[in-house]
């Protein structure tokens, strides 16, 4: 490692270097030099950002309607699975097990649990959950009881009679979880924290 250290320092320093000696001979050279380092190091940092800090997700569908409307823009933590579980209750971006898209639904059950669906109220280990913001209304589907796997999560769409989730495409491994949304910032009028 020190010698990755040491190899880094000195191209770091040659670099330097050639910017000096081209800053003698050339003003005009030398400012599209730094320009071009500039636009590299900027985008370096934001591809990083966006791999592994926070990224920016579009809701695709209706089926988060009410707590989302379709194409509402959120701002998704990124890392925050590394460290902790995901709850119940966590709006959740993951990539689809079905097909490459990313989806947007709400963590409902989490490994080891029992989960059953009667008339569209949902049951973990026997006991009924209650989540403000979610549309049951039009929902009167059964599903279950299933034991929700290790490593692995059951999501529904808050509007429960129009979304595809759990229900149909199955649990949703954590190695396809992308991040818990923090935000939504687009459109503006309807910008607020997520709980």
């Amino acid at each position: 490692m020190n010698r990755i250290m040491t190899r880094m320092r000195q191209c770091h320093a040659n670099w330097n270097a050639m910017k000096v000696r081209l800053k003698q001979r050339s003003i005009w050279a030398f400012r599209l030099v730094d320009f071009i380092e500039t636009i590299l190091v900027a985008l370096a940092v934001a591809l990083f950002i966006r791999q592994y800090v926070v990224m920016v997700s579009l809701v695709p569908s209706g089926s988060m309607i009410p707590t989302f409307k379709i194409r509402d823009r959120l701002i998704v933590n990124r890392f925050i699975y590394r460290f902790t579980e995901p709850k119940r209750g966590d709006i959740i971006v993951f990539k689809s097990t079905t097909d490459d898209k990313d989806y947007v639904k709400r963590c409902i059950g989490l490994p080891g649990e029992t989960l059953e669906i009667k008339a569209g109220y949902v049951y973990i280990d026997g006991k009924l959950l209650v989540l403000s913001g979610v549309d049951i209304q039009r929902d009167r589907t059964h599903f279950g009881p299933v034991v929700v796997p290790q490593s692995s999560y059951f999501v529904l769409g808050d509007n429960r009679g129009n979304s595809r989730d759990s229900r149909y495409w199955g649990f949703v491994p954590k190695s396809h979880l992308m991040g818990k949304s923090l935000f939504t910032f687009w459109p503006i009028s309807q910008m607020r924290v997520l709980r």
